[in-house]
């Protein structure tokens, strides 16, 4: 019979990101956002190794199953962005856990993601709210949404 492994959680900020780390997490990036949703567009932006960027993600043997990352941005607001599950690894609640541990990090500060539209509602449940008009990025349609300090 073979053991199933739970989803490890990891944090890394980007100094302490291994080439391997960050080559496995930009290919499941890439892998979903580019390959699956048939977006070519830079996924590479240069923000990955900005020294106040944090790369959160789950694995399970050593691949990385689903990831996001906090960004800073000026005023002390943090932007989380990147919030991507692979394929084989949907449906078990993986980007929950992500968000979970990534409002932990955030604690009262601001914060803003640009979402998909059609996970609004998941965003919605950790505090976030709608700004603005829908906007198309890539084919896709999003919304800005915001979580006030608290």
């Amino acid at each position: 019979m073979t053991q199933h492994h739970p989803a490890t959680l990891r944090r890394q900020w980007a100094a302490d990101l291994t080439a391997t780390q960050l080559y496995a997490l930009l290919k499941l990036r890439v892998d979903v956002f580019v390959v699956e949703q048939n977006c070519p567009y830079p996924e590479l932006d240069g923000r990955d190794l900005e020294p106040g960027t944090r790369h959160l993600w789950l694995e399970e043997d050593g691949e990385p199953q689903a990831y996001l990352r906090l960004l800073e941005e000026p005023g002390g607001v943090l932007r989380v962005g990147r919030v991507v599950t692979a394929r084989t690894a949907r449906g078990k609640g993986f980007s929950r856990r992500l968000m979970v541990a990534a409002m932990a990090e955030i604690g009262d500060a601001e914060a803003v993601l640009d979402g998909q539209t059609y996970v609004v509602d998941f965003y919605a449940s950790f505090g976030f709210a709608p700004e603005g008009e829908e906007f198309i990025e890539d084919g896709i349609p999003h919304l800005r949404m915001r979580r006030p300090r608290r």
